[in-house]
Formats: structure tokens, C-alpha cells, sequence
């Protein structure tokens, strides 16, 4: 368990085709971020390059080859935590990871996680996505990244979010702060996004970091954006909206102790 109470930021974007406009905003918003006193700062899904996923794989070797980059400098620059929210890295068979990194203050890559759970939907007949026709899925196990620092930070990725059982494997290894980067559906995110968000918070009594992708991307693609901070307890306690931005709450050890002690069903369990 960490010891302080300190700031984390999450970050919005309305990421486009442009790897480099989209690296630049990154920094923008990851300079404010730590103006505001952020001591972490996450990234939303693809936040680098946001086309269709046959464009992705075009461009996935110089995403992966520039993306590490720009992370550990910045990360090293500010001297801050950054989630670097997910990017496509190569992987065998012609396919792709959906690659979310975690770098520390010095500049280097700490911890990643490769998005187990991949987007094959059909929401109605012009919006349909089929993410593992480029996409393979990571290793099903629970990743973690553990700091006397900053606390304990489970990782995922958007979809994942919908797959409880993930969470509490998480938090059973000691996870204390789920992150969660995504480019959530305008079409599910109006229903689904804050409800499931609140509901990994409550049931697992941890915090809730979800940085996230608005408005639309291309002409077809549309996110719900509301970035977001939220309590151990369920409550929202930091929201960016729909326009583009950050926005920063505090992460406090004492909140995790409180109401896992008020309400112990973590060690309630019998399955």
C-alpha cells in the first residue's frame, strides 16, 4: 500500500490519421497535466493514431518504432508516471497487440499490458467492428504494475472493461488502481460507460482511471469521451466531459484502506 495522497490526470483526446499532430497534443496536454500537479498522467486508447484498423497496420511499425520514444522522453522530461494509454505494436502472424505501456519518472517502460479482450461487435448495420481480423490478444493473466509510490496499478484496455472477472484478478494480485484507456463507442458509451466504470470501482473498492477518445474520428467513427477519475466508493470525482482536455483528482491510500475496512467483501469471497 503507497503511503501519500497525490494527483493523477487523465487525459481526452479527439486523436486522428496525423501521428505527428497527435504525439504533439499528447504533450501539450501531458505539459498541463503536471502544471496542474499531476504526479500520473494517462493516455487514452490509440491516442498516437486513430484511423480504421486497416490503417493501423499500415502504419503499426512506425507507430511502434516513434510512440516508446516520445513516451520515455516525456516521461523523463517531466520527471512524471505516464499510462501511455494503447498503441499497436507488431505481433506474429500479420496481426497486431493493442499495447498499453507504463513508464516511470526516469524514462523507462515499467510494466505493459497487451488488451486481452478484443472488440467483435455488431451494434446495428452500419456499425460494425471487428477488431481481432487485425488484432491478437494478449496473454490471459492479470498484469500489475506495483509501486510504494504510487500504489498498485492494474491494467486493461476499453473492451476489457466488460469482463469483470479480469478486475478482480487484478485486485486479488493487489491491484489498489485500475486503468482503463479507451475509445469507447458513442453508441454504447451513452448507456454503458460510466454504469460498468462505477461498478469495477465499487465491487473491487478500488479507484477507477479512465482516460478516453471523444467526438469523431474520420467520418465514421464516433467516441463518447467523459474521461474519468472515480473513488473507491463509487463516486466521480473528476470528469473531462466531451470536449477534448484533462482532468485530475486525487489518489488516496486512506480512501482504499477506508472502505475496504467498512465494507470488507473482498474478504467475504467464496468463489
Amino acid at each position: 500500500m503507497f503511503s501519500e495522497s497525490y494527483k493523477a490526470a487523465v487525459i481526452q483526446m479527439n486523436s486522428q490519421t496525423d501521428l505527428q499532430a497527435n504525439l504533439d497534443l499528447a504533450y501539450q496536454y501531458i505539459e498541463e497535466s503536471v502544471e496542474k500537479g499531476a504526479k500520473v498522467v494517462g493516455l487514452p486508447e490509440n491516442f498516437a493514431f486513430l484511423g480504421g484498423l486497416s490503417m493501423r497496420m499500415k502504419k503499426a511499425d512506425t507507430i511502434a518504432e516513434e510512440v516508446p520514444e516520445f513516451l520515455s522522453e516525456t516521461a523523463k522530461e517531466f520527471e512524471v508516471h505516464i499510462m501511455g494509454g494503447s498503441y499497436p505494436v507488431p505481433a506474429d502472424g500479420g496481426k497486431v497487440f493493442n499495447h498499453s505501456p507504463f513508464y516511470s519518472p526516469d524514462g523507462k517502460e515499467v510494466q505493459s499490458y497487451n488488451k486481452i479482450h478484443l472488440f467483435d461487435v455488431d451494434l446495428d448495420n452500419d456499425e460494425t467492428y471487428r477488431e481481432s481480423d487485425y488484432v491478437q490478444s494478449g496473454n490471459p493473466e492479470a498484469v500489475i504494475y506495483e509501486s510504494n509510490q504510487i500504489g498498485n496499478w492494474g491494467l486493461s484496455v476499453c473492451y476489457d472493461l466488460r469482463f469483470p472477472e479480469l478486475y478482480r484478478k487484478l485486485v486479488a494480485g493487489g491491484a489498489e488502481i485500475l486503468s482503463i484507456p479507451s475509445a469507447f463507442t458513442y453508441t454504447t458509451g451513452q448507456d454503458h460507460w460510466q454504469p460498468l466504470l462505477r461498478a469495477r470501482a465499487i465491487e473491487n473498492m478500488s479507484y477507477v482511471f479512465a482516460p478516453a477518445q471523444t467526438g469523431l474520428h474520420g467520418k465514421n467513427r464516433k467516441t463518447w469521451g467523459h474521461a474519468m477519475i472515480i473513488d473507491p466508493w463509487g463516486h466521480v470525482i473528476s470528469d473531462v466531459g466531451q470536449e477534448p482536455g484533462i482532468a485530475t483528482a486525487a489518489i488516496n491510500p486512506k480512501k482504499v484502506q477506508q472502505v475496504r475496512s467498512q465494507i470488507p467483501s473482498l474478504n467475504h469471497r467464496r468463489m
